[in-house]
């Protein structure tokens, strides 16, 4: 009987085991689903940044243009 024992222990502590890693693995899970809704959020931002920072060129590409065309009505041009 003794072995019966051990053996039924050995199993309830297996289980007890697995039953830990599952819940590990779920809560691993859900912190990874966390991390990749993150770096989507990172990426449209930085989509976002990207987007402003063309914006932002484009004025100076057009200042730029003007500012050349007063100095060629004032005849500032060399």
């Amino acid at each position: 009987m003794p072995t019966d024992n051990l053996v039924l222990d050995l199993l309830r502590d297996m289980r007890r085991e697995l039953a830990s890693v599952r819940d590990t693995q779920r809560e691993h899970g859900i912190r990874l689903t966390e991390i990749a809704g993150s770096v989507a959020g990172l990426r449209r931002d930085q989509a976002g940044d990207a987007e402003i920072g063309a914006h932002l060129a484009a004025r100076v590409d057009r200042l730029h243009d003007e500012i050349d065309r007063i100095k060629r009505r004032l005849d500032l041009v060399d």
